[in-house]
């Protein structure tokens, strides 16, 4: 996918009216908060997946990117980071899988401050290279394993990992500052579910959320 050649834009080569019908499904779907609403409608999700697949990117679908990943659908997307911020605003963030940039793109609309890992190399360079272009200039990349977060940058006020441990990593959850909130999906292949963890003085609380189906979070073996 070669971003260069395609318009790195407000709407870009995609109208406004597809992009509202996508936030009036999220709403349609129980996303409330506006200033995530506000993130995904400025975020243009058609440069961050293959012109072929360019007539499907407002659809409330996950989309392939390439290496056995996808972009999440934005549902999910809007829900993780509804759920990200509804203890309050938050300056710093640590993405977990930074993938095609989408999730980073709407982190970075919302915070001061973003850490984005990527353990497979071609998708940290794209989405550095798209991000860069789209002037979202608070976003500070990381070619490294996800599952041990990013240590030098902690504490964080929130965590949000794209992919799914069987195990929620106590290495992220130190990373948390006390009172910061980690969404992350956890379990095996098709039993897996959406965890909301609060750092707590003593330890974690730990929240199940909904059923959902995320590739799985990959420890070492970086490509």
């Amino acid at each position: 996918m070669e971003v260069a050649s395609r318009k790195v834009a407000g709407i870009g080569m995609t109208s406004s009216r597809a992009r509202e019908r996508l936030i009036k499904r999220l709403v349609e779907r129980g996303i409330e908060d506006k200033r995530v609403l506000d993130a995904v409608r400025h975020t243009p999700r058609h440069l961050f997946v293959d012109e072929a697949l360019s007539h499907r990117v407002y659809e409330d679908v996950s989309l392939p990117i390439g290496f056995n990943q996808t972009i999440s659908q934005p549902y999910m997307v809007a829900r993780m980071t509804e759920i990200l911020f509804a203890g309050g605003a938050m300056n710093n963030v640590l993405e977990v899988g930074t993938g095609s940039g989408y999730q980073t793109s709407v982190l970075a609309r919302l915070v001061s401050k973003v850490y984005s890992v990527e353990r497979i190399k071609p998708l940290q360079i794209r989405a550095r290279k798209l991000l860069s272009q789209l002037k979202q200039s608070n976003i500070t990349f990381k070619y490294s394993d996800g599952s041990m977060g990013w240590a030098a940058n902690a504490p964080y006020d929130g965590i949000l990992v794209a992919a799914a441990p069987e195990e929620i990593p106590a290495e992220l959850v130190e990373q948390l500052k006390v009172g910061g909130r980690m969404v992350i999906p956890v379990g095996e292949s098709h039993n897996q579910a959406l965890h909301l963890v609060v750092r707590t003085e003593s330890g974690f609380d730990d929240h199940t959320i909904e059923p959902v189906c995320f590739v799985p979070l990959i420890s070492g073996g970086l490509q």
